[in-house]
């Protein structure tokens, strides 16, 4: 069993819901993106988007970025700390975005993520438990 399945387990549907309110509030996966860039981290969020492996990212870049609000909804809605919801993301958030985005296109993400029944969350939720 592999980190993203122990996570899952543990968190359950509360981590795909809160990973998909998540990426509303910072503008769906093209707003993201655009904050990681802005942050110097193209090369990071790119290597989540394209094609191959997925390139890691530490707990507190994830924070640095996103910030400490959304951080602290996140970890309250998990009930779990901060730290941990950080630590939480920066294992989940990789591969949630490379598989919002199979073709290596961000454009059609957050169209993907607009046309799905049940709702952003439920969408992450099932790829992350395959």
């Amino acid at each position: 069993m592999g980190f993203l399945d122990n996570v899952m387990n543990g968190l359950g549907d509360d981590a795909a819901g809160g990973i998909g309110d998540l990426l509303k509030g910072q503008g769906g996966v093209g707003g993201l993106a655009e904050k990681f860039g802005q942050a110097g981290l193209s090369d990071v969020v790119g290597s989540w988007v394209g094609n191959g492996a997925n390139a890691n990212i530490s707990p507190e870049q994830i924070a640095a970025v996103i910030g400490h609000g959304p951080i602290a909804d996140l970890a309250a809605k998990l009930g779990v700390s901060p730290q941990q919801a950080s630590e939480t993301l920066a294992g989940l958030l990789p591969e949630a975005i490379d598989r919002l985005t199979p073709g290596g296109q961000i454009d059609g993400a957050d169209d993907l993520l607009s046309k799905l029944p049940g709702g952003v969350g439920d969408m992450i939720g099932g790829f992350l438990k395959r």
